[in-house]
């Protein structure tokens, strides 16, 4: 589905990803993990096209995509809800939705948002700024799905979330894998909710993937090798 060979990124004038290869294969759910500072949010900005890279190439279905923008890897299938929301605070979760209408060429929000997210039609005139944490996090997923997206990218989508949307996150996440075999791809630092959800892991240190296993297989001595602080 999405393949990474000898990727290397820079910024700010330092090194980032050094000859990175990732592969994601269709219908997985991965969970990129380790600890902070490793490159994380990097590689997935890199798989989207908001930042470029050095070298090496980025493939989906064995298409390039190292070359296209950001805007036509999200026609190519790929949704993403960056860390921190990145909802527009002052317009209304309808607006929000239907901004990724035109990608489609679709007039109407999907019916299956609000089934995903019941909370989103009950509030669907309100600005996205006056909505909860949760709220905003499940109206960024609901617009990165309006997409209709084969791969879903979640850069830690339960940091500062309250526990039953966590649980609802993870459901929708399942629910999609196994009833339209979407394609995830998940930054995630909290274990447990790793280890419900996905199926693969993929372990980064220093700008590489040390480790890929599937997630039965995550085992104590790489928690405490690559994940412990």
């Amino acid at each position: 589905m999405i393949s990474m060979k000898k990727v290397s990124q820079l910024y700010g004038g330092t090194q980032i990803l050094w000859d990175l290869d990732l592969d994601i294969e269709p219908g997985s759910i991965t969970c990129i993990m380790g600890r902070n500072g490793v490159g994380k949010t990097t590689l997935m900005k890199a798989i989207m096209g908001l930042l470029p890279i050095q070298s090496g190439e980025i493939t989906m279905t064995g298409e390039p995509l190292h070359k296209q923008s950001a805007e036509r890897r999200a026609y190519a299938g790929i949704g993403y809800v960056p860390q921190g929301r990145d909802i527009f605070p002052m317009l209304t979760v309808e607006e929000n939705l239907r901004i990724g209408l035109p990608v489609k060429g679709k007039k109407e929000i999907p019916e299956k948002i609000f089934e995903l997210f019941p909370v989103l039609k009950e509030m669907l005139h309100r600005r996205g700024g006056d909505l909860s944490g949760g709220q905003q996090q499940q109206l960024a997923i609901g617009r990165a799905l309006v997409l209709e997206p084969k791969v879903l990218i979640l850069d830690e989508p339960n940091e500062g979330i309250q526990p039953n949307i966590v649980k609802q996150i993870g459901d929708v996440i399942l629910k999609l894998n196994a009833e339209e075999g979407l394609t995830v791809i998940l930054i995630e630092q909290k274990l447990g909710f790793a280890r419900r959800v996905g199926k693969e892991f993929r372990l980064m240190e220093k700008g590489r993937i040390v480790a890929a296993d599937k997630m039965e297989n995550l085992n104590d001595d790489l928690i405490k090798q690559y994940l412990a602080v």
